[in-house]
Formats: C-alpha cells, structure tokens, sequence
C-alpha cells in the first residue's frame, strides 16, 4: 500500500511539475516566498525546485519564531535564571540559540564559571505549569515563543494560572504575529526588491492560518496587490500552491487563495482568537532578527493577568544586541539573501556549532539546506 501511495504522489508531482512548467511566462520570471520554515524544510528535503523551471524562484522569508528572535530576548531569558535565580522553562529550539557574550540557553544551564541556571526543556507550557505546582518554594518562569499557532496554548496557561492562584509562575512573553512581518516585508525597499526584481506572491503559512484564518492576507492582496495562497506542507501542497501563484500572476490577479482548506477556512479558529484577546494585547513595537522593530507586530500579557508577566514582576528591560557581523541570518530572514550567501555557512556554521539562529532552528532556512544537502552546492570543490 505504501508503494502505491508512493507512485500515486510521484505521478501527482510530475503533473504538478509539468503545469507548472506550462504555465510559467519563459519572457518573466516569478519570484515567491515561502514565509514559514515548514515550507522551506519541505522545499529542500524533497528538492521541489529541481522540479520548477529556471525563472521560477523561492525566496526564503522569516522562517520560524526561533530564527526571529532576537538576542536581547534571550539575553533576557538567561538573565532570570542566573541573576534571579528562577527556574526557567524553554521549548529545546531556543536552548541553544547564540546570545550575548558567548552565551546561550544551554551554556548558561551548564554553567558559566561558578553560576549555573536551572533551565529545563520543556514539550509544552504545561510542563511549565506543573514545575511551579511542584515546587512552590521557586519562581517558574515560561519562556514563551511562538506565532499565531503557539499562542492560544499560553493564554490558556495563564488562565489556568490566575484560576489556580499560582504565586509564583509567570510568562516571558515572546509570541510574533505573521500579518505585521509581512507588512513589514513589502514596505522595506530593501525586502521589497529581491536583488533586482520584485517579490511577487507569497505562500501562506499553514499552522499560523488554522488560527488566524485567510482573512488577514486579503489586505496584501488588495493593498499591495500581491497575491497569497495558503499552503499544507506536504510536498504536493507546496507545489500545488506554487502552481496557483504562477496562475494568479499570468493573469494579473491579486487574491488569497485557500489550497490548504482542509484546515484552514477564511474566519479561522474564533474560539482561539477569542482566549487570546482575552489574555493578550498589542505591544507597539517589538524588534524582530533581521527585521528591526516591526510595529503592533507582537503580544503583550493584560493588565488584568499582570501578576504572571515576568517582565514586569522582574522590571526586566530591554537592551537591543547586534548579530554576529559574520553571520548572514539577518539578511536571510528579510529574503535578500540565500543560506549559500553566507561565507561561514556549511564551514564555520553548522548544527553542531551554530553562529545564527537559522541554523539552531529546526525550521531555520540554514538548517534545512545544511540538514538536505543543499550546503555542498555552496561550497567550492
């Protein structure tokens, strides 16, 4: 059964690939980004643009919420477990994420000289949650991170925080919204261009789009004229997706367009958005890695739930950090450059010792080139 699945998707994307190929203008070229590193990770371990022709182009976008983060965040995050003696709870991706001074995550729960953070990888909040019911002694602080489809899942943990009385956890809260990237992306005139041509459409994201629904796209559609499909992630999906953009262009539209409707409807998941209208607001501003500050772009905790905001129980403060001048991830993140672009990347840059977070990430755009293959074609024989 396995086999005949297999043959079935691999007729599927040869006809995609060949539609694709017929549709595409030879005279034009089309230039597409994939803002979510689920795409970019199925892009490259299925190879899907040896399948496209030549003037059909991915462009990386902002990938994942790890990759845009930024350091002083995380400096932030180790600063409240080795000065304040919390214990401090992180999905595993951001463990290792390069931060100031030659820290991270996990070096600083290793220990650096005599201090040492009691840092734990959690699989979800409520792994978070049950460390401040298990030790009552301590202050639990959740390094929270995530777009639209994390968030939810941390509102609803803090609820059940106020509900239960829990004197000492709170949330450091680091959740991105996707529609204010974008804007971002086409307001930049130097996103707005990749190298000489322009940005021409994007793909959606899928998880993001089970929340939020189709409707927030239909602004770039109708304001910027760029059209967006929204896309699962399998293979076909991509390539399915692909093909729609290609179409949507030769024909001069600007629509979103829902290839991934067996998740997604145009309204999305209004009990979600409901709980985290409820637990969060708009932050006015809030610096994104390689975007800079993205206004109205990120979540802040309520007034109403403000004894679980870690940054205002600690009076934690903001320092912005620069990127390492060698690293390339900045310029990756906005879509003006490729993981190939890079000098340190598949050298100096690896999984094993990552100078960026598109490398740490397991969505980053560096990791799914390095992870695929992808890295040999940029390095020199």
């Amino acid at each position: 059964m396995k086999f005949v699945d297999e043959f079935r998707d691999g007729q599927l994307a040869k006809g995609l690939a060949g539609a694709i190929a017929n549709s595409a203008d030879p005279a034009r070229s089309y230039h597409l980004m994939e803002f979510c590193g689920g795409h970019t990770h199925a892009i490259s371990r299925y190879g899907l643009t040896d399948f496209l022709p030549p003037n059909v182009r991915m462009v990386h976008g902002p990938g994942c919420p790890v990759c845009v983060l930024p350091i002083g965040r995380i400096d932030l995050a180790i600063q409240l477990a080795l000065e304040r003696g919390v214990i401090l709870c992180s999905y595993g991706d951001t463990l290792r994420v390069p931060a100031s001074g030659g820290l991270s995550l996990l070096k600083a729960k290793a220990g650096v000289g005599a201090r040492n953070g009691d840092i734990r990888m959690v699989y979800s909040g409520a792994d978070a949650l049950k460390a401040a019911r298990e030790n009552p002694a301590r202050e639990v602080v959740f390094f929270a991170i995530g777009f639209e489809t994390t968030t939810p899942p941390t509102a609803l943990l803090i609820r059940q925080a106020h509900a239960e009385g829990l004197k000492n956890f709170s949330v450091l809260c680091n959740h991105v919204l996707t529609p204010a990237a974008i804007t971002h992306i086409l307001e930049s005139p130097e996103v707005r261009q990749y190298g000489t041509v322009p940005l021409d459409g994007f793909i959606g994201p899928a998880h993001v789009s089970t929340i939020i629904g189709s409707r927030p796209y239909e602004h770039f559609a109708e304001e910027y004229r760029k059209p967006v499909v929204i896309a699962g992630f399998e293979p076909l999906d991509v390539m399915q997706a692909i093909l729609m953009l290609v179409r949507q262009l030769n024909e001069d539209r600007a629509e979103v367009e829902n290839e991934f409707s067996r998740a997604v409807t145009r309204e999305g998941n209004l009990k979600a958005q409901a709980l985290v209208s409820e637990v969060f607001e708009l932050r006015r501003s809030f610096e994104w890695r390689g975007l800079g500050e993205v206004p109205y772009s990120a979540l802040k905790i309520r007034a109403t739930f403000a004894a679980f905001d870690a940054e205002q129980r600690y009076g934690l403060r903001y320092v912005p950090v620069p990127d390492n001048k060698a690293c390339e991830c900045g310029a990756i993140l906005r879509g003006v450059k490729k993981p190939q672009d890079c000098k340190i990347f598949g050298t100096v840059c690896t999984p094993e010792n990552p100078m960026g977070s598109c490398m740490v990430s397991s969505e980053g755009a560096c990791a799914a080139h390095y992870t695929y293959g992808r890295y040999k074609d940029a390095i020199p024989a």
